[in-house]
C-alpha cells in the first residue's frame, strides 16, 4: 500500500510540475504569410515589415491600439496650441535603444527630418508633409510645428513609417532592426523565419513571452498540418483555405473572424489605354460580382466595398451600388469606348491567396464582356518593383492595408495614375480640417468622387481569419493597423 501511495504521489508530482511547466511557457511560434524584404518600417511599402517589427522592436511618438485609438508610446503626454498648429511632446525618459544607445529628443527630431527629407524613402512621406520644424526643447521635450492644423497628425504619427529611430543604427535597419521596443531582434533565416525576443530593460510593461518567431508559411496547404501538429501556435491571418471548418471544430483552437483595414481592390493603371477611358473602367465595374469574388478569394469572407473606405469607419458610405453588376451595361460601354471586339490586358497577381484566386475569378468574369486577361504570377518583391514602383501593369488585385488612406488618390506619382482636381481639393480641404464630423464629410465627398470615377475595382474588406491555441491570450481580433502586436500576448495558466 505504502508502495502505491509512493508511486501515486510521484505521479501527482509529474503531473503537478508538468501542468505549471506549461502554464509557464514563455515562446511562440506565429505563423505569417509574407516574408517582408526588409525591416525598416520606415523605407519601405510592404505591410509585411509591419506586421513584424511594429510595436514589437519599433514604437513611435503614439501607437495605435486594437480598436484603432491613439496611445501614448514614446510620448507620455502632449499638449496642443489653440490654433492646432504646435504639439508639444514630454518624452519617456530612461528608454533605450537594444543597442544601449539612450532615446531622446534629438532622435524624434532625427527621424522625422529625415522622413520629411527631399531625399526621404518613406514610403508615407505624406504624412509628414505638414511638419514645418521639429525643435528640440531638453532631452525629454520636443516641439513640432505644423503649417497648418492637422485632425489626423496624432494618429499619423502612429503609423509604421513614423516609428522613432536611431541615427545610429538606420542605416541598417533594414537587415538589423534596432528600435526601442519590448522585443529585440535576434535572426532572420531568410526564407524561412524571423526570430525577436524579449528586451532588456524596456521601459515600459515588459513583455510575457521570452521568445517569438515569425515563421514564413504561404499557403493553406503547409500552414493547416503546421497548425494542426503545434508546430505553430498561431495565425494572425490564417491561409485556411476550405480547412476552416474543420479547424472551428477543433476545441484546441480559437477562430476568430475579425476586421481589418484593407481594402481589396482590382487596382487600375488609369494612364495606360484603354484604361485611361472612364467607359472601360466603368465597364469592368458593372461586370465583376463581388458576392462571387468573395466566396473564391480562398477564404470565403469579406464585406464587399464600392469605394476606397473601410465599412468599420463612421465616414463609410455604401457606394456598391454605384455600379450594379450588368453583363449588358458593361458590354455597351465597351462598345461605345471602341473595344466591341473586345480588350487583350494583363493581370499581375501577388502571393497571397485572395489575389491568386480571387483573380481568377475576376478574369472569369472581365471573359463575359470580351476583355481577356493574361493572368501573371509575381512574387511580392516584383509586384512592389514592376507595379508599384515602375506603374508597369494594366490590372493587379492587392490589399491596401494602410488605415484612413483614401489620400493615396491624390498622390501625384501613386501607381494608380489618377488625376482629378475636384478629389484633390477635397484631400487638400481635409489637411487643414481638425473638427470630426466635417473631417467625416469630407471623406464621404472622397469616396464617391473616386467612386464614380470607377479608379479602380473596388472589391471587399480584406477579413482578419486569426487562428490560434485556445490558450493564448493578448493577440487583436481586427488589425485597425497592419500589425502583429504581441506586447500583451501570454499563455493562460
Amino acid at each position: 500500500m505504502t508502495m502505491w501511495k509512493s508511486v501515486l504521489a510521484a505521479t501527482a508530482m509529474a503531473l503537478a510540475t508538468s501542468t505549471a511547466a506549461m502554464a509557464q511557457r514563455t515562446d511562440l511560434v506565429v505563423g505569417v504569410v509574407l516574408e517582408p524584404p526588409h525591416l525598416d518600417p520606415t523605407a519601405g511599402a510592404a505591410a509585411a515589415i509591419d506586421e513584424i517589427v511594429y510595436a514589437n522592436i519599433f514604437e513611435g511618438l503614439t501607437r495605435i491600439g486594437p480598436s484603432g485609438e491613439v496611445q501614448p508610446a514614446l510620448a507620455e503626454s502632449w499638449e496642443i496650441s489653440d490654433d492646432g498648429k504646435v504639439y508639444t511632446f514630454k518624452l519617456r525618459e530612461g528608454a533605450k535603444f537594444h543597442d544601449g544607445t539612450d532615446f531622446d529628443a534629438e532622435d524624434v527630431k532625427f527621424t522625422l527630418d529625415r522622413a520629411r527629407a527631399d531625399d526621404s524613402t518613406n514610403a508615407q512621406k505624406g504624412l509628414f508633409e505638414a511638419i514645418e520644424t521639429v525643435e528640440v526643447v531638453d532631452p525629454a521635450t520636443v516641439t513640432v510645428t505644423l503649417e497648418n492644423p492637422q485632425g489626423s497628425f496624432l494618429y499619423n504619427m502612429g503609423w509604421g513609417d513614423a516609428v522613432i529611430v536611431a541615427p545610429e543604427s538606420a542605416e541598417t535597419n533594414k537587415e538589423k532592426p534596432v528600435g526601442t521596443g519590448p522585443f529585440k531582434f535576434d535572426n532572420w533565416a531568410k526564407g524561412s523565419s524571423i526570430t525577436i525576443s524579449k528586451a532588456d530593460d524596456y521601459w515600459g510593461e515588459p513583455a510575457h513571452l521570452d521568445k517569438a518567431e515569425f515563421r514564413i508559411i504561404p499557403d493553406a496547404a503547409a500552414a493547416v498540418p503546421a497548425l494542426l501538429t503545434g508546430d505553430v501556435q498561431a495565425f494572425p491571418q490564417m491561409p485556411a483555405g476550405d480547412a476552416l471548418p474543420q479547424i472551428e471544430a477543433d476545441s484546441r483552437f480559437e477562430v476568430v473572424i475579425g476586421a481589418t483595414e484593407g481594402e481589396t481592390i482590382l487596382s487600375t493603371n488609369n494612364k495606360k489605354a484603354p484604361f485611361d477611358q472612364l467607359k472601360v473602367r466603368q465597364a469592368i465595374a458593372h461586370t465583376l460580382d463581388r458576392e462571387a469574388i468573395i466566396a473564391g478569394n480562398g477564404s470565403g469572407y469579406g464585406t464587399p466595398i464600392g469605394s476606397h473606405f473601410s465599412p468599420a469607419n463612421e465616414a463609410y458610405v455604401d457606394l456598391t451600388d454605384t455600379y450594379p453588376h450588368d453583363i449588358e451595361k458593361a458590354k455597351a460601354l465597351l462598345a461605345e469606348a471602341g473595344f466591341e471586339d473586345g480588350i487583350k490586358a494583363t493581370l499581375k497577381l501577388p502571393p497571397p491567396a485572395y489575389a491568386r484566386d480571387g483573380g481568377q475569378v475576376v478574369a472569369a468574369q472581365l471573359r463575359e464582356i470580351g476583355i481577356e486577361l493574361e493572368i501573371i504570377p509575381v512574387e511580392w518583391a516584383q509586384w512592389l518593383d514592376q507595379v508599384f514602383k515602375q506603374k508597369d501593369y494594366d490590372l493587379t488585385i492587392v490589399s491596401h492595408t494602410e488605415p484612413n488612406d483614401i489620400g493615396i488618390y491624390a498622390r501625384d506619382d501613386y501607381y494608380f495614375q489618377y488625376d482629378n482636381p475636384a478629389f484633390d481639393k477635397v484631400m487638400e480641404e481635409l489637411e487643414v480640417t481638425s473638427d470630426q464630423a466635417k473631417r467625416n464629410e469630407l471623406y464621404k465627398q472622397a469616396q464617391k468622387i473616386i467612386a464614380d470615377d470607377a479608379v479602380n475595382g473596388y472589391l471587399f474588406q480584406l477579413p482578419k481569419i486569426g487562428v490560434w491555441d485556445a490558450k493564448l491570450e493578448g493577440l487583436w481580433e481586427n488589425s485597425p493597423i497592419q500589425a502583429n502586436d504581441l506586447t500583451k500576448v501570454q499563455w493562460a495558466e
